[in-house]
């Protein structure tokens, strides 16, 4: 009996099925870990996968074991202290035997777990969406995608389309066959023909002819070469759907470093999802106190700033950047993170531009207000106007935040997934 050993070593992918299915079983296990792990994460650390801890408990399965039935009296091999009938005195208040101090907290046994970067995104984003059927606008056309352009005579093996090569066998046999088995079919009646007229000569004929089709017939391949089919791929220019995010944030002297902190993790959350929707995103960061002016990430969230809070200069200076840059061809998203410490006509002729200007050329328009803890349930100036302006548009939305802990289910809520 011939055995085959297989010695190739375990390739990269020899595992996906497995994987694939143990994040389906324990989809809602996965994600609750992750949904942890990303308060404990830096925030440049956050989409870069990594290992989840899933605990032990919620993912066994009960299971059947065999042995021996009945009661079982055995001392196990080393023991040097009892024998058999001995009984072992009960442990003092609660000691255990292991002569060291009880230790203090909850532990549990965890199952390590191993995402990708894709796979981490993918259960991060999995039930969010982006609200009114973004991507409708489509940027320019270079890049290319690869896609179907019917079946072709030559080709790679891999790209064999064998359904479509057995049918031209098919269809080609069919042909052949019946022409030579309709030449078979006429010699032979003129092979009886001849034997029963008494023609040796036509019969030996006939027949010398009939051998020499029922050869043909067996020689006819399965599949010949002009049956090959492969199937064709050609390389298409396609528009990629490209969006702009443009971030505003308060950087007055009321906007402290913990506050600055939360509209980063905000401002990164609504990045990371757009990369997920859009072939391109372009960022574009505007800063505010009195003017505002475009400056580059690393001013934007370190850079100190100090002075009042005029909401409409960055409202502006966005509404005409768009204009000059993004004003064809791009999605437009709208990130603002402010404390709402806007004073006198500021925060209704904020509102109103924003209500004429920015909103009818923006997809989403996401406010966040940042308060001090002992401010939460104070309404702000700003977020009375915006209220008001909202209660009309569809497409904005506006969140409080105080905390660290509450960026990602505000996030969460502004962009879960429509079921209707």
């Amino acid at each position: 009996m011939a055995q085959l050993i297989d010695r190739r070593s375990s390739g990269r992918g020899r595992s996906a099925v497995n994987r694939e299915r143990f994040l389906r079983r324990y989809k809602a296990h996965v994600q609750g870990a992750v949904r942890k792990l990303v308060g404990e994460r830096k925030l440049a650390d956050i989409e870069q996968g990594g290992e989840v801890r899933v605990p032990k408990k919620d993912i066994a399965e009960p299971s059947f074991g065999f042995g021996r039935g009945g009661d079982r009296e055995f001392v196990l091999p080393g023991n040097r202290e009892y024998v058999a009938g001995d009984r072992i005195p009960r442990p003092q208040d609660g000691a255990g035997g292991g002569g060291g101090s009880a230790g203090e907290g909850d532990s549990e046994d965890a199952f390590v777990f191993s995402l990708s970067r894709e796979e981490f995104m993918q259960i991060f984003f999995d039930d969010l969406e982006l609200p009114r059927l973004a991507r409708t606008e489509l940027g320019r056309t270079d890049q290319k995608k690869s896609v179907r352009a019917g079946f072709a005579r030559t080709g790679v093996p891999a790209n064999l389309a064998i359904v479509r090569t057995l049918t031209q066998s098919l269809a080609r046999r069919i042909a052949i066959d019946g022409s030579l088995r309709r030449e078979a079919e006429e010699l032979e009646r003129a092979f009886g023909s001849a034997a029963a007229a008494g023609h040796p000569a036509h019969a030996a004929q006939a027949y010398a002819e009939l051998q020499r089709v029922e050869r043909r017939l067996e020689r006819v391949p399965f599949i010949d070469e002009p049956d090959l089919r492969y199937r064709n791929r050609v390389m298409r220019p396609e528009p990629v759907a490209r969006a702009v995010m443009f971030c505003l944030m308060d950087v007055s002297a009321s906007m402290d470093e913990d506050k600055k902190d939360l509209a980063k993790r905000f401002f990164t959350l609504l990045y990371l999802f757009l990369t997920r929707k859009y072939g391109e995103v372009d960022l574009v960061f505007v800063r505010h106190t009195e003017d505002a002016e475009e400056v580059d990430e690393e001013t934007f969230f370190h850079d100190t700033r100090s002075g009042g809070t005029v909401v409409y200069s960055a409202l502006d200076l966005a509404e005409r950047i768009r204009a000059e840059r993004y004003a064809r061809g791009w999605n437009v998203y709208v990130a603002q993170a402010s404390d709402g410490d806007a004073f006198g006509a500021d925060p209704a002729r904020s509102a109103r531009f924003l209500r004429d200007r920015l909103l009818p050329a923006a997809r989403y328009y996401t406010y966040l207000e940042l308060a001090a803890e002992s401010d939460s349930g104070r309404s702000s100036t700003l977020w009375a106007e915006y209220a008001r302006v909202a209660d009309e548009a569809g497409n904005l939305a506006m969140r409080r935040a105080t905390r660290r802990d509450e960026i990602y289910p505000v996030f969460r809520e502004l962009f879960r997934k429509d079921t209707q």
